[in-house]
């Protein structure tokens, strides 16, 4: 069987068309493997929340993800499905997302009757914090951040919608902007309610002080800082969050599984392999004759 040169090009552009969703299956395959294997470790049922723009699809387009109403279905599927008494390990990166999707997932944690443990790699934002503040314990890596979970309307932060009703003559306020800000002192309001649900869930157990939740919430609601200001485990610990800091190697090794799209430049590249604070270096030639 002979094959021209259109034939060698025709199979040729078929790989290529099928290379991308074949390494897809094949990264999604070690990610089942080492998730079980995860689980097996914690005896717990392992969740992975991780947004980050990914390769998914023929064209390798990068897609960037967001917490979604498709996210919290298939969150409290999965919690749903887990045993009352089996430990949930939630693994979060992302930059936030929907507040209804956000608050449907944190109410099934705080419901959840054994312990919730969030696991966050590198940062958990706006409503990645709220699905943190629903764990019984906050493990970070010792650089991860956190973030408030102040209410924004559409592109700006309600506490400065706010801020203007405050500092400007009611007369020289346009209609939208009153609007805005009535809706701003509502939305307000709803989460510093819902945050102080989810600090005060546990109290028995002392997972948060009692002492601590309202400061936790003036902290984090209310627009003292900007929306995307990070919050370290140190400035955590002093709020009086259940962190630890320390997180498991195999965590990092499911991260390593979510790459970003490698159809462009890179703009950080290293030697994935640890150094040696002193290594051996060649002796140098004897040049004497």
């Amino acid at each position: 069987m002979s094959f021209t040169f259109f034939d060698i090009i025709l199979i040729v552009l078929l790989l290529i068309s099928i290379q991308p969703a074949w390494q897809q299956r094949q990264i999604i395959r070690r990610r089942i493997q080492t998730l079980t294997a995860f689980e097996q470790q914690r005896g717990s049922r392992a969740i992975l929340l991780i947004h980050r723009q990914e390769s998914i699809n023929l064209l390798g387009v990068p897609l960037s993800r967001y917490i979604s109403i498709e996210d919290s279905e298939q969150i409290l599927r999965a919690i749903r499905l887990t045993p009352p008494d089996v430990p949930i390990d939630l693994i979060l990166h992302t930059p936030g997302g929907l507040v209804l999707a956000t608050e449907q997932i944190a109410r099934a944690l705080i419901r959840h009757q054994a312990k919730v443990t969030v696991f966050i790699p590198h940062y958990a934002m706006s409503g990645g914090t709220m699905l943190a503040l629903a764990s019984d314990e906050i493990v970070m890596d010792e650089n991860a951040v956190l973030g408030p979970v102040d209410p924004q309307l559409g592109n700006f932060p309600a506490a400065s919608i706010l801020k203007v009703i405050e500092d400007k003559p009611l007369g020289e306020i346009d209609d939208r902007t009153l609007i805005m800000a009535d809706l701003s002192r509502k939305a307000i309001q709803q989460v510093k309610r819902f945050v102080r649900e989810l600090l005060e869930d546990d109290i028995p157990q002392q997972k948060i002080a009692p002492e601590n939740i309202n400061r936790i919430i003036e902290e984090l609601t209310t627009g003292k800082v900007t929306h995307d200001y990070p919050i370290p485990p140190e400035e955590a610990k002093a709020l009086g969050l259940p962190v630890v800091t320390g997180l498991p190697k195999e965590i990092y090794g499911l991260m390593d599984l979510y790459p970003q799209p490698t159809n462009r430049r890179p703009s950080v590249q290293y030697i994935p392999m640890p150094y040696d604070r002193s290594p051996t270096l060649p002796a140098p030639k004897n040049t004497e004759k």
